[in-house]
Order: C-alpha cells, then sequence, then structure tokens
C-alpha cells in the first residue's frame, strides 16, 4: 500500500449519521486527503465504522485509529481484518492498540503488562484460523505506540506504527526505533485560528483531556518535559509544541516539521469545542496548501 502524506483524524464519523458520514468522505476524497482514521473507544465498533465509510468513497484509506485489542479476541481480527482486505483491496490499515486502563476496566478486562499483552495478542492473530477466501492485497497492521517498547514491537512485528497527542521531537525519537523501512503515521491536532489566546485556549479544550491520561503524561515526562508544564492543560510552550495553530500556511508548516522528522504520513484533527462537528469548512482551507505533501 501507498499511503499518502496526509490524511484526517476525526472523533466525529462516529457522531454523525451514516449518511452524513459517507457524504464527508466522499468529499475529504474530492479535496485529496488520503486517508480517514477513526477511532474506537466508547462509540462504533471499528471494523464494522471501517466498513461503512470504506462504501461511501472510492479512493480513500481508511485506519482504524486504534481498535482496541480488549474488544475483539485475535481470531475475531483476523477474520474482520481479512473480510474488508478483500472487499476494499488497497484500501484498509489496521491500527491496533492496548486502548487506556479505563476503557479495558469498562470491557471487564485488567490493563496489565501492555506491551507483553500485545505481542501475545499478535502470536495468536499469527496462528488463527481463516476459512474464507484470502483477499489478494493483506491490509497492512499497525501499532498505536508511544513508548520505545512499543514502538520497538510494531517495528518488529507489523507494518509500523500510529503515534497520537505527540510533539515533533517524539516523531524523531520514534523513526529512530522504527528504523528507515517502517510505517510512521502521526496524529497532529489544528487549531484554525491565529489569535494567540483563542487559539490556545480552544487548544486547551483538547490537551487536557489527554494530560488526564498516564500514558501520554509519562510520554511527555519521558520526553524531558517537566510535570509542573502538564498542569491546567499544559503550559503554553507544551500546547504550542503538541497542537498546530494559526493560517493555512503556518499549520502546512507543522506538518512539513512532522514529515522531516521522520513521519510518513500526518493525519490531522481539527480541534473544535464539538466533537461531533465534521469541520469540513477548515478542511477545505486547509486542503490547497496539503496537496504537496
Amino acid at each position: 500500500m501507498e499511503l499518502g502524506g496526509v490524511g484526517v483524524f476525526s472523533f466525529a464519523f462516529e457522531q454523525r449519521p451514516t449518511n452524513v458520514a459517507r457524504e464527508a468522505i466522499g468529499e475529504l476524497e474530492e479535496l485529496g486527503y488520503d486517508a480517514v482514521w477513526i477511532p474506537e473507544a466508547r462509540g462504533k465498533e471499528a471494523f464494522t465504522h471501517a466498513a461503512v465509510l470504506l462504501a461511501g468513497a472510492r479512493t480513500i484509506t481508511v485506519a482504524t485509529g486504534i481498535a482496541s485489542i480488549w474488544a475483539r479476541d485475535p481470531l475475531a481480527t483476523v477474520a474482520a481484518t481479512k473480510t474488508l482486505a478483500d472487499a476494499f483491496p488497497g484500501r484498509l490499515i489496521v491500527g491496533l492498540g492496548v486502548s487506556h486502563r479505563g476503557l479495558v476496566a469498562a470491557r471487564g478486562h485488567e490493563y496489565a503488562s501492555p506491551v507483553a499483552t500485545m505481542e501475545r495478542y499478535l502470536d495468536d492473530m499469527e496462528a488463527a484460523p481463516y476459512g474464507a477466501f484470502e483477499p489478494t492485497e493483506p491490509a497492512p497492521l499497525v501499532l498505536a505506540a508511544l513508548g520505545p517498547r512499543m514502538l520497538e514491537l510494531a517495528g518488529r512485528r507489523t507494518r509500523g506504527a500510529h503515534t497520537y497527542f505527540v510533539p515533533v521531537e517524539h516523531t524523531a525519537a520514534a523513526r529512530e526505533i522504527l528504523g528507515t523501512t517502517s510505517l510512521l503515521a502521526v496524529e497532529q491536532a489544528v487549531v484554525f485560528e491565529s489569535e494567540p489566546t483563542i487559539a490556545r485556549e480552544l487548544a486547551r479544550h483538547h490537551t487536557s483531556r489527554y494530560l488526564a491520561l498516564d500514558n501520554y503524561r509519562n510520554n511527555l515526562v519521558r520526553l524531558g518535559w517537566d510535570e509542573t508544564e502538564l498542569t491546567n492543560g499544559g503550559s503554553d510552550r507544551l500546547v504550542d509544541a503538541l497542537v498546530a495553530w494559526g493560517s493555512p500556511t503556518t499549520i502546512s508548516k507543522r506538518i512539513r516539521t512532522q514529515h522531516e522528522a521522520g513521519a510518513d504520513h500526518v493525519c490531522i484533527q481539527i480541534v473544535a469545542e464539538d466533537r461531533s462537528a465534521l469541520s469540513l469548512d477548515v478542511l477545505r482551507h486547509l486542503a490547497p496548501v496539503l496537496r504537496s505533501f
């Protein structure tokens, strides 16, 4: 699979009716975006959702970002992956992740030893039988990865890694761990606003949500950020490092910086007060300056 340089990450697709989501993905395809990344938490089931979106367009890639390994056993993941790879050849990327402690507990499981748990899951996927037609083009598998051990596992056992809520320095470190041949798909939050106070206030709606989660905080501390900068939604310096804000040209520069640091693909997430907003107006404004990636 040749995955282009820029995609869209959005929670809004699972918040909107199916007909609206299908129209939106069709427009993103026409605008030139290369992929749409969809999450899985307390909303739509990842593979069913992917199928709905894939049916709404002709060429754009749909990627799970991420499908939780706690939501289905390895055999079911293999079956879902191969079913969609056969139906939509070359248009699916399967991102798998260990999710978060609270979400795992809500499913009745215990969150422990994420790297070891993921490796066992991959072992079981490789051993899983599949008695239906084998797709001619297997769907690439990537792992949600932040820390060095999960990144190493992603590079060793899968096509690569999908990173989330990371500054550029993490992208450079991830590339070093993954090596030159693995895929590195980086989420980049974006605020389409040039007034600093307004932009940062909106950005903190986003950063405060993730700074409350241990894995994201630990990742930033590991990169050298002081705990004092991780409070109250993050310092201005941290917010600016995590969220690209400003004009299309300014936002484009951040995406280019992520590519220069080692990202093969950057999926932009438009930050809005309403997570159900598809933000198509912003994506239309950004599309012309992003087509060069």
